[in-house]
């Protein structure tokens, strides 16, 4: 049975963050805020985590295609190849913002994405998702919640979201109604942007 936490998205409590950090080390799954739909998250560096997230997403785990959520660039030389000062300020002038960039991997990619040659990169201009990677010490694992329903594709509602996967997940944190947008997807792997999906974010 999912708890149910309600976080001030400006003035996140802290109390609040470090119960959630706990859940995620715990192998735990959470759906959060961001700053375009809600999402599901795990700990990256926790395989049980990843395999639960990729069961709720039915998917297999070796074809997820989960993003990385970091809450600065600092992260980037850790999972990514090193990049060129063209795309470094592109990523500069959009981070944060509603944007998932694609950049190469590197070998250094946490067990669940060994062999992936690409990942997906997101820093959420939201102080919920940035403060749980501050504390947790490294990026999260995410994908969107998207509905069943064809009209309504993302659920924005905490409370109905909280229903739906309740015994799917740890934690529902309900910092009121998310947005119905997710993120424009960006492939910089080229060398120059390419928009793979409209979203939310203008370049």
């Amino acid at each position: 049975m999912a708890r149910i936490i309600r976080i001030h998205p400006e003035n996140p409590q802290q109390n609040a963050i470090d119960e959630v950090v706990k859940v995620l080390r715990d192998g735990g799954l959470i759906i959060y805020p961001s700053d375009t739909v809600y999402a599901l998250g795990c700990d990256i560096n926790n395989i049980r985590a990843m395999e639960r997230l990729a069961q709720v997403k039915k998917v297999k785990l070796e074809k997820a295609q989960f993003s990385i959520i970091c809450n600065d660039l600092s992260h980037l030389s850790a999972y990514t190849k090193p990049i060129d000062t063209s795309i470094f300020r592109i990523l500069k002038n959009n981070i944060p913002g509603p944007f998932t960039f694609i950049l190469e991997a590197n070998k250094n990619l946490p067990l669940a994405y060994k062999g992936k040659k690409t990942i997906g990169i997101r820093v959420p201009e939201h102080n919920i998702p940035q403060l749980i990677v501050e504390k947790l010490g490294h990026p999260i694992a995410s994908t969107s919640i998207k509905d069943d329903d064809e009209v309504l594709e993302y659920t924005t509602d905490p409370e109905l979201i909280a229903e739906k996967y309740e015994n799917l997940v740890d934690v529902v944190i309900d910092s009121g109604f998310g947005d119905n947008t997710a993120s424009t997807v960006v492939d910089l792997t080229s060398g120059e942007p390419e928009i793979i999906r409209e979203g939310k974010g203008q370049l």
